[in-house]
C-alpha cells in the first residue's frame, strides 16, 4: 500500500502590503543606531543625536572587524547590543485610526518602545512581527520609536545570522475595523478544468459593537480583466476577531508552474455601508501538488523530480541585510543551473524572496527550527573541531516555538511557490543533543561522543515534540505537508518522529533510502540535505519513489567556518559574488535538459583523478599536460584548438558525468563543441590570455534607475585583447561621486580578515563586484583603477 498525499491549492501572496490589511508608510530612513547599551536609551526624551544617522535595513555585525578570538560559526565576526531610535510623525487627522509598526525581521531578541513605553519583545531574530502603538501615540505631535537588541550571544546559530533591524520596517495605519495580521488566506480544490476557491477573511474588530459588512473579492487575470467575483455580508463582533468564508470559481484556470509562474490578482475589500473600510491586493497562483510514497512528486499531476538547494540568508559583504536586486540576481544563477527548488535552511527569510520564487518559478522548502529543546553544539574554534559552545535558540523554545511557528505559516501560507512547511532541521542528529540505546547497536560515527549516552535527553521526545508542531502547523494550513529534515533516521525510526510527518527528508543518508522504502512502504521520502556528488543525485534519477534532493549549498555563505582566517563555507555552487562556480556547471550539465556544455581544465601532475570542480582556465606551460573535462548532458563531445581537433569525439559517461581528453597545453583558444544524434547543439570556449592590462566594468541596470535602488557594479580584468584574465588578483580601488552609496565590494575571497565594505579590494578569478545603493536623482561618475592597469570610468543616471 503506497501514501499518496494530494494538496489542492491557490496560493498567493505578492502584496503591496506584506502586513496583509491597511496602508503602510515604509520608515526605513533617518534612524539613529549606537552598538551598546544604556538604562534610559528608551525613553521618550533621551538625546539621540550623536548617533550614528542610517538606513534600514541594517546589520552590524558585517561592518565590524572579524577576529580569531570570536566564534568560527559566526564567520569570526562579533554579535553584541545594539540600540535604534527614530522620530516619528503621526498626522492629527490619523487620530480614529489604528496605528501599528510592522517589523520583517529583528536579529535578535528584540524589545520595542514607543515614547519611553515598553510594547514588547521578540526572541526570535527570523520571525516577523507587529505591534500596536496607537494607544501611545502622540498625534500630531512628537512620537519616538526605539528598538534595543541583544545579540550578546553571537554563537547562537551555526551560521552566520547578522545583527540588528536586518529586514524592512514599516507604519501600518488601519481603520478601527480592519483585515486581521496576514488575515487573508485561501485554497483551490481542482476539479477537471475548475478550480473552487475556498476564501477566508479575518477581520479584527477593535470597537466595542458589532458590525455588518460586505466583504468583495475580485479575481483578476494577468491582463487586468476580471475572472471572477463574489460578495458576502456578515456580522463582526465586538472586540473580536471573526472569519468570513466565500467560494469562488474560476473556469479554466492558468495553473502555476516551474516553467510558467502563473499570477493572478486577488483584491479583497471589506465594506461597511457602501464605504471600504479595508482593502487587500494581492498576487494568486493555482496549482496541484501530489506526494506519492511509489512515484514521488508531481506538479499538476506532471511527474518532476525536485532539483533543490540549500540556502542560507546572507551576501556576503553585505551581511544579513540583502536587497531584493541582490536575490534576484542571485536566484537567477539558480535558474540557468537547472535549480528548481529552495530549502530556506533553517528560518524563514524575508517576504521578498518568496516573492521572487512565486514570480521565478522555484518550489520552496519553508523551515521554521535548527533545534528544538535543547541547544546544538555550536563551533567556536572550528567546523567540528575544538570545545563547543550551547548558545542556542532552544533558550526560548518552550514558551515561542508553536508562536513562531504559526507566524512564519500565516505569514507566507499564500506563496505559491511554497510545497512543504519544515518543522527542524537534523534535531534528530544522534547525541546532539538526544540519544537512543539503537546507537550502540548501529554505530553511527560522531564528532565528539560515540554510541548511547544515557544521561543526555531521550529520543523518544522527538516524536512527542514533532506531534505537537505538525498540530500547531495544520491549525493554518492543512493544504501543504509537514515535513522534517532528519540526520539520523536509524535513530528517529525507533521512535514516533517520522510517523508524526507528512513526508520525511533524509540528511546525507541515500543508504537507507532502498531499506527504508521497503520497511516503511507509505513513507514519502526525498533528500532534505546532500552533498554534490554524482551518486547523490544518482540516488533520485534513478529511484521513482524519491521525490528529489537539496543540495548543500546552492551559494557560499558566511560563518560555520573552519580554522581562522575562514569566512565561511564554501561548498556552494554559487560563491559569495554570486558567480556560478565549477560545480555549478556540473551540475547543469545533470538537471537542465536543453543542451548546455562547459569547459574546466587543471594540470594531471601526480594526481589524474577526475574532477567535477575544475576552473575554466586556459593558461598553463607549453607542452604541459593538462585534462581537459566537459561537463554536458549531451551524448557526444569533441575539442579543438584555434578550430582544429585536438580531442576525438566522445560519449557521455555516465559513470562519471564527464567527458575527458588529455592534451598537451598550447597557447589558443580551446572549444568543445556537444552532440546529439551526430548533430552539434552546443559549444563552449576559453581563451588563453596575456597579462592584466586594463579594468572592464558594467552594471546590471542602466535604465529607469530610481533613488533606493541597488545596481550591481561587475569588474572584470582583461589583457590587451580584451580577453577577461582569470587568473588575475590585482588590487583595485572604485571612487565614486554622486548620489550613491557603496555597500560593499564582494570577491567571494574566504579570508576573514579583509575589509569588504571599503573601496578596495583584491580580484579573484579576474572579477570583482560592487553593491552601490542609489540615494537621491542626479548623475553617479565611477572611476575604477588599479597600479599599472588603464582605469575604467563609468556614468551612471538616477531619475
Amino acid at each position: 500500500m503506497r501514501k499518496i498525499l494530494l494538496f489542492f491549492m491557490l496560493l498567493f501572496y505578492i502584496s503591496v502590503n506584506a502586513q496583509g490589511f491597511g496602508t503602510r508608510e515604509s520608515i526605513n530612513t533617518d534612524w539613529y543606531f549606537n552598538l551598546g547599551d544604556g538604562k534610559y536609551w528608551g525613553a521618550e526624551y533621551f538625546d539621540h543625536s550623536k548617533w550614528r544617522k542610517l538606513d534600514i535595513p541594517h546589520d552590524w555585525s558585517v561592518e565590524m572587524q572579524a577576529s580569531p578570538s570570536l566564534a568560527s560559526c559566526t564567520g569570526y565576526l562579533p554579535g553584541g547590543i545594539g540600540w535604534y531610535r527614530r522620530e516619528l510623525h503621526i498626522p492629527a487627522e490619523a487620530k480614529d485610526k489604528k496605528v501599528y509598526v510592522y517589523f520583517e525581521g529583528v536579529y535578535n531578541n528584540s524589545e520595542v518602545f514607543i515614547n519611553g513605553k515598553w510594547i514588547g519583545k521578540r526572541p526570535n531574530g527570523y520571525v516577523s512581527f507587529m505591534y500596536d502603538l496607537t494607544p501611545y501615540i502622540n498625534f500630531g505631535g512628537r512620537n519616538v520609536i526605539a528598538v534595543r537588541v541583544d545579540h550578546s550571544q553571537d554563537a547562537d546559530s551555526r551560521w552566520y545570522t547578522g545583527s540588528g533591524i536586518y529586514r524592512d520596517v514599516y507604519l501600518v495605519y488601519a481603520n478601527p475595523v480592519h483585515i486581521n495580521l496576514w488575515g487573508v488566506s485561501y485554497e483551490a480544490k481542482i476539479k477537471r478544468d475548475n478550480a473552487l476557491l475556498t476564501v477566508k477573511t479575518e477581520i479584527d474588530n477593535n470597537v466595542d459593537k458589532n458590525f455588518d459588512l460586505e466583504v468583495v473579492n475580485k479575481v483578476f487575470d494577468k491582463d487586468g480583466k476580471i475572472v471572477k467575483q463574489g460578495n458576502q455580508t456578515f456580522r463582526v463582533m465586538a472586540d473580536e476577531v471573526s472569519d468570513c468564508v466565500m467560494q469562488l470559481d474560476i473556469k479554466s484556470p492558468k495553473l502555476w508552474s516551474i516553467d510558467s509562474p502563473y499570477l493572478y490578482t486577488i483584491v479583497t475589500e471589506v465594506k461597511h455601508k457602501g464605504k471600504i473600510v479595508d482593502k487587500s491586493e494581492i498576487k494568486a497562483g493555482i496549482r496541484k501538488l501530489t506526494f506519492d510514497s511509489d512515484k514521488g512528486f508531481a506538479l499538476n499531476d506532471v511527474p518532476m523530480k525536485i532539483k533543490g538547494v540549500c540556502i542560507h540568508h546572507d551576501a556576503g559583504c553585505l551581511g544579513a541585510a540583502v536587497p531584493k536586486s541582490v536575490w534576484k540576481r542571485r536566484l537567477e544563477s539558480l535558474k540557468g543551473i537547472g535549480c528548481n527548488a529552495i530549502r530556506m535552511s533553517h528560518n524563514p527569510q524575508a517576504t521578498c524572496v518568496y516573492e521572487l520564487c512565486d514570480e521565478m518559478g522555484f518550489l520552496v522548502m519553508d523551515e521554521a527550527f535548527d533545534e528544538w529543546e535543547y541547544p546544538k553544539k555550536k563551533w567556536i574554534s572550528g567546523w567540528n573541531k575544538g570545545k563547543p559552545g550551547f548558545q542556542g535558540s532552544a533558550l526560548y523554545f518552550r514558551e515561542w516555538s508553536k508562536r513562531d511557528l504559526a507566524d512564519m505559516i500565516r505569514r507566507d501560507r499564500n506563496h505559491p511557490s511554497i510545497i512543504m512547511w519544515s518543522i527542524g532541521n537534523e534535531v534528530d542528529y544522534p547525541n546532539d543533543p538526544y540519544s537512543h540505546p539503537v546507537l550502540d547497536k548501529e554505530g553511527i560515527s560522531q564528532h565528539h561522543v560515540k554510541g548511547y549516552q544515557p544521561n543526555q535527553p531521550r529520543a523518544e521526545r522527538l516524536g512527542e515534540i514533532a506531534k505537537e508542531l505538525v498540530t500547531e502547523a495544520k491549525k493554518y494550513d492543512t493544504s501543504r505537508p509537514v515535513t522534517a529534515a532528519l540526520a539520523g533516521a536509524v535513530m528517529s525510526n525507533e521512535t514516533e518522529y517520522p510517523g508524526a510527518l507528512d513526508i520525511v527528508g533524509y540528511n546525507y543518508t541515500e543508504y537507507r533510502y532502498k531499506k527504508d522504502h521497503e520497511k516503511y512502504p507509505d513513507r514519502v521520502l526525498y533528500g532534505s540535505e546532500t552533498r554534490h556528488d554524482l551518486n547523490a543525485w544518482k540516488a533520485v534519477r534513478d529511484n521513482d519513489f524519491i521525490m528529489g534532493q537539496f543540495i548543500w549549498t546552492g551559494f557560499d555563505y558566511l560563518g560555520e567556518a573552519g580554522p581562522w582566517p575562514s569566512r565561511g563555507f564554501t561548498t556552494g555552487m554559487i560563491d559569495l559574488a554570486g558567480y556560478i562556480k565549477p560545480n555549478g556547471y556540473f551540475r547543469r550539465s545533470l538537471w537542465m535538459e536543453t543542451p548546455n556544455i562547459y569547459i574546466g581544465t587543471y594540470s594531471i601532475g601526480k594526481n589524474n583523478k577526475i574532477r567535477t570542480n575544475a576552473p575554466a582556465v586556459w593558461n598553463y606551460e607549453d607542452g604541459e599536460m593538462i585534462r581537459v573535462v566537459a561537463y554536458t548532458n549531451c551524448s557526444e563531445a569533441e575539442l579543438f584548438l584555434d578550430g582544429e581537433r585536438i580531442g576525438s569525439r566522445k560519449p557521455y559517461d555516465d559513470s562519471n558525468g564527464v567527458i575527458y581528453w588529455d592534451v598537451p597545453y598550447t597557447y589558443g583558444k580551446l572549444t568543445v563543441k556537444g552532440y546529439n544524434d551526430g548533430k552539434e547543439v552546443t559549444e563552449y570556449s576559453i581563451q588563453s590570455s596575456g597579462r592584466p592590462f586594463a579594468i572592464k566594468a558594467k552594471v546590471d541596470k542602466v535604465k529607469n534607475l530610481k533613488p533606493g535602488d541597488v545596481v550591481h557594479v561587475e569588474i572584470s580584468i582583461v589583457d590587451e585583447n580584451d580577453i577577461p584574465v582569470v587568473l588575475a588578483d590585482n588590487l583595485v580601488k572604485l571612487d565614486i561621486t554622486g548620489p550613491a552609496k557603496l555597500l560593499g565590494l564582494e570577491s567571494g575571497e574566504g579570508n576573514a580578515a579583509d575589509n569588504f565594505r571599503d573601496n578596495r579590494q583584491r580580484c579573484v578569478n579576474g572579477r570583482l563586484l560592487g553593491y552601490l545603493k542609489l540615494t537621491e536623482a542626479g548623475e553617479v561618475n565611477l572611476v575604477i583603477e588599479s597600479a599599472l592597469l588603464k582605469k575604467y570610468k563609468m556614468k551612471i543616471t538616477v531619475e
